[in-house]
């Protein structure tokens, strides 16, 4: 729902409605609207810690074959799977605005954290740099009328993962 209407269309009537549920029902499992939505962030960061932790681990493990299985990734996320990447950072940031969404937002970046353990990095730094580039290359990707290829994020991918392993 949120791919197709954004956050702002999320509320327990629609959600009911597209669910094909009364409307009791989500008010029964999410008493409030940001029980809802955090809700909707850990799915959300479950998912994306899951994939991310398996580009980082190709990337890390299988040197330049993996890089070009990221930047493929980051294509899809770009291109196919462009609305669901919208929604997606929708939800993390309607977080700044909402500090009782704050946690759930988190989730991703602490699973993921909890995952990757670098040797010499027990603090996540290298880790969260990482992540970052991955969001700027995104956000960048989400905001051009004309998505990028993997051919053309590879030597981007390549450079900010160049001392992984």
């Amino acid at each position: 729902m949120i791919e197709r209407d954004g956050v702002a269309g999320v509320t327990h009537r629609t959600v009911a409605a597209e669910a094909g549920v009364p409307t009791t029902s989500t008010t029964y499992h999410f008493a409030t609207l940001d029980d809802l939505l955090s809700g909707a962030l850990v799915w959300s960061a479950e998912q994306c810690a899951s994939e991310v932790y398996w580009m980082i681990d190709r990337a890390r493990t299988k040197g330049s074959r993996g890089v070009n299985e990221l930047a493929e990734l980051l294509a899809d996320w770009l291109g196919p799977r462009r609305r669901r990447a919208i929604a997606e950072y929708e939800l993390y940031l309607l977080a700044a605005r909402r500090p009782e969404l704050r946690p759930a937002a988190r989730r991703w970046l602490d699973v993921l954290t909890s995952m990757v353990r670098q040797p010499g990095d027990e603090s996540g730094v290298q880790l969260r740099t990482y992540l970052a580039g991955v969001d700027g290359l995104l956000m960048q990707g989400l905001i051009d009328d004309e998505p990028p290829t993997a051919e053309q994020l590879r030597p981007v991918v390549r450079f900010m993962f160049r001392d992984l392993g």
